[in-house]
């Protein structure tokens, strides 16, 4: 047994250089921590979004327990939980697509490496929706394990968008606090607003409003009147969705009945409208207004594609950036569009209907459209003639594409709503559509629209408008009139005339009919507005003001008011894409697929060090599926397979614990080390210490239902079945299991997405950012705190679902890292002893065994010099001399090894003399009497505890080289003249019944009942320790024992010093092989020393004992001259003696070469006969190269 490395005190502070991460969460739960959210809320706008998670938690609360009743009660009818389900993945989807297009690219652009990370985890939450409603809609969803498995799939959303919502506090809502002022904040939540359908916003803000207390609903009203832009218009418009006028209902028909009811406030409205405008009914198929939008798109896509050819024939590249936005516009409208017909017009017209495929390929010609134009912009003039080329193709397709799209849906789907639909109903789909659309888009379309259109196709579109929206919607259809108007000739109205918003045609009313403010409720909205604008200028409670009416178009004097947003945020092709809900994989599909994994990885990149850690993860994907599949079956188990599955429970936590802690404490680290990657791993780190308590809660949950088993199990048979407690006891058993399998279904979710975001995000980083000795060194890190008991459960648990050829390359790289230790030689040996020690390490029996298959793929290779007994018997004393000679003359073999090669052969003319009896030896070994030192021996003889002075311990080992029995190693060389090989030892013998046995952890013979040998006891040391105060663990880069709790606990090997130090000195310098070498004092070999070994600043050892004793006197190191430690008080003295000391005359002018120790840098400094100071770092440990016997010395005293 050997000491590890404790004594070195580092030169430098402890830790490194980092980047400040807020200091706590956002405090968003609990009674106290309300007024303190209503409070931030006002000082801080972005907290408005604690709200929305409050309320989506909620939501998630009873959609749970809903599913876990409709589970348990097979009564239950699903509709109303269907209708749930829907409703709240529109809204949370459309919470998340507007962040990923307002709140995470601003924060992108001040805070790098954040916003990605959460944009993943929106994608991972859709397709745990997409599972949920494949559950919904299959056909067994009736079934009682289909009803478990939907609880199971809701608990595991609640928990998957609970943990992104808590790490949105803990990490992106404190950096957006810090880094955006109070307007910068309100502005991106207005932006967010805008970004949200208008139906959905419709929907939201009363079911929001609901939600939360009286008294947070409040506050959150004061906290939009200050991110609302101040004009009256868009102030109603929101407050009028808040104050809960739904349009749920209305909506929800769209799929009904070809005669749609309407309220009667509606109904009024519509009457008033035709009163005013008779003419209306002249239109008898509202519908085919959507041929305008229709002939819209075709328009701009001939104007792009003309464009492009363009672009082509004079190769200018400068307005290809214009060009790129013009795409995105018309790309985001016709997605819109295409939504819109997928959601409302297609499912009223015939539920069978669809076009869904051919929407789904056009977006991605766009998508494929926007990446060649970008490729263009950042090859700018070295752009090739055939990218013009494809630039010129792509447009021209999509043109042709969309053109017979167009054509089969006016073929099919025009003549239908025609026949089916009264004008009304038409009207009201049309309106419909519109509101699929966010705020901000329908800002810039409806004017792109109607510059497309006619001056009466524009009048009687806008007449339709006013004839479908509801009441309700009087301030919103106003706010569409005015920017419609945007689009159409200058100086005339648009609008009809009963609901007019231009300020042109207002005015000439006003003058013409003073009573004409009460003759229509728009107008007069209008006109309140505009007379309350000069009572609110002087308003200084509000810090900005956005989107004034004095931003709008000079070509239109609308007095509506823009909206204040930019209109150029169209880059959001994931966001967009995901509006559609496309149906998703489920967790057996190639997203959670390792295969798809390596695809991504390895397309043009060779085998990296670094990938053998993210190979754990495919073994962590396999256990994860075991516990979610068979959690099902704790319902009805027995006690054999409830502890099966309590111990693949028990290692799956065990080992992603010690995976988890790797990554935290020297992955993440090494990655936020690089400046350009500050922050990336944040998140992750976040996601441990979640993922850490699903675990505690699932091995709380398995401990009580273990204990109910049991008890179970030890009731009498009388008591079953018919006393009440007992009945209880099994009705609780059946909960708590549901519940863990709930809890195993989010543990496995969660996972899941968490290893499959590090793959895609962090995985690629390594190849950028890390050279390959780089990425050796992290392996050698991770490794090298990790224990050797961790490594016998990990391998064989890893290499069990590689295939050969992945055990090969991981194994490869594994011993690449740890080059300079003995761990190739310790996995060797310990693999070979696998069979035997598979008591000790909990696996299943199939990773055994195929770790067992991977062993024949290890390199057995190995070129050092074994010769045996039968070598040495047909040796002659000459060749014995020069096989000395030649081992010593080896460079390459082990220091170690190669001592032990030389004293073996030196004493092999006893040891061959000692192997000339086997058969003696055999009969001696059987009866065990006449075997020499075949007797107790004792540490302390009074209380007759076994051992020796050197270790405690119950049994005595047989050496293999002279077959006598000794307590230790030590004992055995103190009285032989040969050294005794520990790792030979295959027989031991128990003090208690004296037989000679096979080496093990406890005494075979039946009289000792399993008897002890010693409290630790290590199979490939062949090592006992009976001793209850110190502790000691076996380092398999070392392949020794050592004293302390264990690598990666107070120690860690470092790979390149090849030895193992205390956890402090992490950063310490590094010497290769530093160890394997003697003491510089005492000349003893300090790598299996069991003495105390320190550390030299400089990177050189001995024993700590030596070193004290030898700075008594010297303060350099004996091998390289460095200063031993800080000798600036020292070298202070030195000073102030020097400066009392007067030089003979002859003396005073002389200087000398000197060459500093230390700094290891060439000077001059004046003569003296004892100390020489250095010029450069002012250390006397120098040395004199030359004197100069020149006068006039210039160098400064």
């Amino acid at each position: 047994m050997a000491t590890p490395l404790t004594g070195i005190q580092p030169r430098d502070g402890g830790g490194g250089g980092g980047v400040a991460i807020m200091t706590g969460p956002v405090s968003q739960s609990g009674q106290s921590s309300k007024s303190g959210v209503k409070n931030s809320a006002l000082k801080s706008p972005i907290l408005i979004f604690l709200f929305f998670h409050k309320a989506i938690r909620s939501e998630l609360d009873d959609l749970h327990r809903a599913a876990v009743e409709f589970a348990s009660n097979q009564d239950s009818e699903i509709k109303p939980l269907l209708e749930r389900y829907h409703f709240l993945r529109s809204i949370y989807k459309h919470h998340c697509n507007a962040e990923d297009e307002v709140i995470f690219p601003a924060l992108d652009l001040r805070v790098k490496n954040v916003a990605r990370t959460y944009s993943l985890e929106h994608e991972g939450e859709s397709f745990l929706f997409d599972q949920l409603f494949n559950l919904l809609n299959a056909s067994t969803r009736d079934k009682e394990s289909c009803r478990r498995e939907l609880a199971s799939c809701t608990g595991a959303l609640q928990t998957s968008i609970n943990q992104h919502m808590s790490k949105e506090e803990e990490q992106v809502f404190p950096l957006l606090i810090e880094k955006f002022s109070f307007e910068e904040q309100a502005s991106l939540v207005w932006q967010f607003l805008c970004s949200i359908p208008v139906n959905m916003m419709a929907e939201f803000l009363p079911w929001l409003s609901l939600s939360i207390s009286s008294d947070e609903c409040e506050d959150m009203r004061k906290c939009l009147s200050r991110i609302v832009p101040e004009e009256k218009l868009l102030q109603q418009v929101i407050f009028t969705w808040m104050d809960g006028v739904k349009t749920k209902t209305k909506f929800s028909n769209c799929e009904g009945d070809t005669v749609h009811q309407t309220s009667p406030d509606s109904r009024r409205c519509k009457r008033k409208y035709l009163e005013v405008n008779p003419e209306t009914e002249e239109c008898e198929n509202p519908i085919d207004e959507i041929l305008h939008w229709h002939r819209a798109v075709k328009k701009e896509l001939n104007d792009i594609a003309q464009a492009a050819r363009r672009i082509k024939s004079s190769g200018d590249f400068s307005g290809l950036s214009t060009f790129n936005k013009r795409l995105q516009f018309i790309a985001e409208v016709f997605i819109f569009h295409s939504i819109a017909e997928d959601k409302v017009i297609f499912p009223a017209v015939d539920a069978e209907l669809s076009f869904a495929q051919e929407h789904a390929e056009e977006k991605s010609q766009f998508e494929k459209f926007r990446c060649l134009i970008e490729s263009l912009e950042s090859a700018g003039a070295n752009s090739s003639a055939e990218f013009y080329s494809k630039l010129c193709s792509h447009a021209d397709h999509i043109m042709q594409t969309i053109e017979k799209h167009f054509q089969n849906e006016e073929v099919q789907v025009l003549p239908l709503a025609r026949k089916h639909f009264s004008p009304a109903r038409q009207r009201e789909l049309l309106y419909q559509s519109l509101c699929v659309m966010p705020l901000r888009l329908i800002e810039c379309v409806l004017p792109w629209l109607v510059a497309s259109l006619g001056k009466e196709e524009a009048r009687l579109f806008l007449r339709n408008m006013h004839l479908a929206a509801p009441a309700s919607d009087a301030a919103l259809v106003t706010l569409f009139s005015g920017w419609a108007c945007k689009g159409g000739p200058t100086d005339v109205c648009l609008v009809p005339s009963s609901s007019s918003c231009c300020s042109v045609e207002l005015q000439k009313k006003v003058k013409e009919n003073a009573l004409y403010k009460a003759s229509c409720p728009c107008t007069s909205l209008l006109l309140n507005e505009k007379s309350s604008t000069s009572s609110q200028q002087d308003d200084t409670t509000r810090p900005f003001k956005r989107g004034s009416s004095s931003n709008l178009d000079n070509k239109q004097s609308c007095c509506v008011p823009g909206l204040g947003v930019s209109s150029n945020t169209l880059g959001t092709a994931k966001s967009l894409r995901s509006l559609s809900f496309s149906p998703a994989p489920s967790l057996n599909s190639s997203l959670f697929n390792w295969e798809t994994d390596i695809s991504l990885t390895d397309n043009g990149y060779a085998n990296r060090p670094i990938d053998n850690i993210f190979k754990f993860h495919k073994a962590i994907r396999k256990d994860l599926e075991y516990l979610d599949v068979e959690s099902g079956k704790l319902v009805d188990c027995d006690e054999n397979f409830l502890m099966q599955f309590s111990g693949r429970f028990r290692l799956l936590w065990g080992l992603y614990r010690a995976h988890s802690n790797a990554e935290d404490d020297i992955v993440f680290p090494a990655l936020e080390a690089k400046e350009t990657l500050h922050n990336v791993s944040h998140s992750y780190t976040l996601d441990h210490k979640q993922e850490e308590k699903l675990f505690e809660d699932i091995s709380s949950a398995l401990s009580e239902l273990v204990q109910l088993h049991e008890n179970f199990e030890n009731a009498d048979s009388s008591r079953k079945n018919s006393h009440p407690d007992y009945c209880d006891s099994w009705r609780k058993y059946d909960e708590l299991a549901t519940k863990l399998q709930g809890m195993c279904k989010s543990v496995r979710v969660t996972l899941d997405q968490h290893v499959f975001r590090e793959e895609l995000e962090l995985w690629p980083l390594f190849d950028r950012h890390f050279s390959v000795e780089e990425q050796d060194k992290i392996v050698g890190r991770i490794i090298g705190t990790t224990g050797a008991e961790v490594l016998q459960s990990m391998l064989p648990w890893v290499t069990s679902v590689l295939t050969q050829e992945e055990q090969n390359k991981m194994m490869d790289s594994l011993k690449q890292a740890a080059k300079n230790t003995m761990f190739s030689e310790w996995l060797n040996e310990w693999w070979e002893t696998t069979p035997s020690a598979s008591s000790e390490v909990s696996m299943a029996e199939h990773s055994v065994s195929q770790g067992t298959e991977h062993l024949d793929a290890l390199d057995q290779s190995d070129n050092t010099f074994k010769p045996g007994w039968k070598d040495i018997f047909r040796m002659n004393q000459s060749e014995l001399e020069s096989e000395i000679r030649r081992l010593s003359r080896d460079s390459s073999l082990d220091p170690r090894r190669k001592a032990y090669l030389i004293q073996n052969l030196m004493t092999s003319r006893w040891i061959a003399a000692q192997q000339k009896l086997p058969h003696t030896r055999t009969g001696e070994t059987s009866s065990g009497t006449n075997l020499l030192g075949c007797s107790p021996s004792y540490r302390d003889t009074e209380k007759h505890v076994f051992g020796c002075e050197h270790y405690k311990r119950n049994c005595k080992l047989r050496s293999a080289c002279c077959g006598t029995v000794f307590t230790c190693r030590f004992c055995h060389d103190n009285v032989s003249d040969h050294s005794m090989d520990r790792k030979a030892t295959t027989e031991m013998m128990c003090m208690r019944c004296l037989q000679i046995q096979p080496i093990g952890p406890v005494c075979a013979t039946p009289s000792c009942n399993g008897f002890q040998m010693a409290k630790y006891y290590c199979s490939v040391c062949k090592f006992f320790d009976d001793d209850e105060e110190r502790s000691i663990y076996h380092c398999p880069f070392c392949n020794l024992c050592r004293l302390g709790k264990g690598l990666g606990i107070d120690f860690f090997h470092c790979m390149t010093c090849n030895y193992c130090l205390a956890m402090k000195l992490v950063d310490h310098k590094c010497r290769e092989k530093g160890l394997e070498t003697n003491c510089p004092i005492c000349c003893d070999f300090l790598f299996t020393s069991s003495a105390t070994v320190r550390a030299l600043p400089c990177g050189h050892f001995m024993h700590s004992a030596c070193f004290q004793a030898y700075t008594c006197t010297h303060y350099i190191c004996p091998i390289c001259s460095k200063s031993l430690g800080d000798m600036s008080v020292y070298f202070g003295m030195l000073d102030a003696l020097l400066a009392s000391e007067e030089l003979p005359e002859e003396y005073k002018d002389r200087c000398q070469d000197i060459l500093c120790n230390d700094c290891d840098k060439k000077g001059t400094t004046r003569f003296h006969w004892l100390y020489h100071k250095c010029g450069s770092c002012g250390s006397y440990n120098t040395r004199v190269i030359k004197l100069d016997s020149n006068s006039n010395c210039s160098t400064p005293s």
